[in-house]
């Protein structure tokens, strides 16, 4: 029988090259979503993250992320979201929309900006509007919908899987 010997907290493992995706968020109702969303995005190594509103982080549960991401705070997202397309980015939004593909079926471009809806109102229709796709994550049970901080994570990993080293 082998032996286990439990390690925490490895150091994070480097990336060949900086993580090439966004994340957006419109307002969030949560401070605490908000916190979450950024830990994930810290330990995914995504740098940016675009905030609306007025929601702040949550020290103790974004934890160390803060120091490490590129907190942007704008009034709106819509016009944010048009600049980054004209740099090149594809939008994607995280939404269960009539055209939703499955994030399982789904391959990310390298710049992409994922798009994250409010936890009551989802993504606005002038910014679906916007999207060049929308991605949603199947429900096997109840409630219909995962957690904004939930469903992100879940996506930001997807997109680590597919590009492992950055």
């Amino acid at each position: 029988m082998r032996e286990f010997i439990h390690l925490r907290h490895q150091p994070p493992r480097p990336l060949d090259r900086p993580r090439e995706l966004v994340l957006a968020c419109p307002p969030m109702r949560s401070n605490v979503n908000l916190s979450r969303i950024a830990r994930a995005a810290g330990c995914c190594g995504v740098r940016r993250v675009i905030c609306c509103g007025t929601a702040k982080l949550v020290k103790t549960i974004a934890r160390d992320a803060e120091a490490t991401l590129d907190l942007e705070h704008h009034r709106t997202l819509l016009p944010v979201l048009k600049r980054l397309r004209s740099e090149g980015y594809q939008l994607v939004g995280l939404e269960q929309t009539t055209g939703s593909m499955c994030l399982y079926d789904f391959r990310f471009a390298r710049r992409t900006v994922l798009v994250v809806g409010n936890e009551r109102l989802g993504l606005e229709p002038p910014v679906l509007a916007l999207l060049d796709h929308t991605v949603e994550i199947p429900v096997f049970g109840r409630p219909l919908s995962y957690n904004v901080a939930t469903a992100t994570a879940m996506a930001l990993y997807e997109y680590c899987r597919q590009y492992p080293r950055g």
